[in-house]
């Protein structure tokens, strides 16, 4: 007899069902995109992409981005940045990005792997951003034979800090990259983040505004698994199924990979996730307003609030089984998923006043002239 769901609960600490906002990874899978693989589990398909709903996914992207973009889909962000890069660059290229960026600082170093070495050439950065100024320094400090020749150009959109870039900023940073002969690659792993956030459309975020290659994330969007790799620039994409298959990106049953997409894309559930979500932060960060010792490090563009906090009050809130992670400088991050309950805010919100008002009782002068 199979098990129930429920007996399969009863093994599982329930504490650690409730809702967190360390990731939005830890969200399940959003109705859209579960809907659609349960369709997709029907019968015998074709493997390998050569599927009804691989070619109903790919189309559609080109219609959402308005462009016969060509289109790969692969298990993970890592994978799809990498192989994105490495068809961009020769082993004896440079890659600039910002320092706080994906491909820097969490990605084990797969960039230089799939490329067979191509270097990632590192600007420092505020919120995360890259800047024209930048772009130009880096491009320019070194021409010669001795140095790595600086070939591509990948922004996070939204940043790691959770900053979007604008629609001028996008076009600037084009501008520079044309001009000193760069590709420019976006990695989206919240690119629907960002798309909510600018309410504008994805073909204004992208090809519009010269990014040659986007990585689409899904799995960050409502998805169990999976990103797209879109190239706006065609001829890019040559080869790169081999790539996807050299990798282990080529997904033998692809259909679970793409029909999740359709799911989001059909009915702009992809849209909607992404705007609760940012709405979300933002209802945070007015639940938590005037809280003491409390302070928002950053604007809040999309669907992150990062926190300034003493390690008491953040120490206090981990007691009280509250995951968040403290990795990019010190501040607690929170990030809210397509699936946060607004109840589940007002918890977490209540519990941070909660701590910083004992802090802060505890920490003031009259509380010390006392003890």
């Amino acid at each position: 007899m199979p098990r129930g769901e429920e007996d399969i609960v009863t093994e599982i600490d329930r504490a650690d069902l409730l809702q967190q906002f360390a990731s939005d990874n830890y969200a399940g899978i959003c109705p859209e995109a579960w809907a659609a693989m349960e369709a997709a589990n029907h019968g015998h398909v074709s493997s390998y992409g050569d599927d009804p709903w691989t070619v109903k996914a790919s189309n559609a992207f080109r219609e959402l981005f308005e462009t016969e973009c060509e289109v790969f889909f692969a298990f993970n962000g890592t994978a799809a940045n990498s192989l994105a890069l490495a068809s961009l660059c020769q082993s004896y290229h440079g890659v600039i990005c910002c320092n706080s960026a994906h491909v820097e600082t969490d990605e084990c170093g797969a960039p230089e792997f799939f490329s067979n070495g191509s270097k990632l050439l590192v600007a420092e950065c505020e919120d995360g951003k890259l800047t024209p100024n930048s772009i130009h320094e880096i491009a320019t400090k070194r021409q010669d034979i001795h140095f790595p020749k600086p070939h591509a150009v990948t922004i996070t959109q939204s940043t790691e800090t959770g900053r979007v870039y604008s629609l001028a900023e996008l076009r600037a940073i084009s501008e520079v990259c044309r001009t000193h002969g760069l590709y420019l690659h976006m990695d989206g792993a919240r690119f629907a983040n960002a798309c909510a956030s600018l309410a504008c459309s994805p073909a204004e975020m992208t090809w519009k505004s010269g990014i040659d290659v986007l990585c689409f994330g899904g799995t960050k969007n409502g998805m169990a698994i999976g990103e797209a790799v879109l190239f706006f620039d065609r001829k890019l994409a040559i080869d790169f199924d081999y790539r996807c298959k050299q990798a282990g990106q080529l997904a033998s049953k692809m259909r679970f990979l793409a029909a999740p997409w359709v799911g989001l894309l059909e009915n702009g559930a992809w849209l909607r996730n992404a705007a609760h979500a940012n709405m979300c932060a933002r209802y945070f960060a007015e639940q938590i307003a005037g809280i003491p010792n409390v302070k928002i490090a950053s604007r809040i563009d999309a669907n992150a609030v990062f926190l300034l906090a003493p390690e008491e009050v953040l120490a206090g809130l981990r007691k009280r089984g509250w995951k968040f992670y403290t990795f990019i400088g010190g501040a607690a991050r929170f990030m809210f998923a397509w699936d946060t309950d607004l109840v589940r805010i007002d918890a977490l919100s209540r519990d941070l006043r909660e701590v910083a008002e004992e802090f802060s009782t505890v920490s003031s002068p009259s509380a010390v002239s006392a003890a």
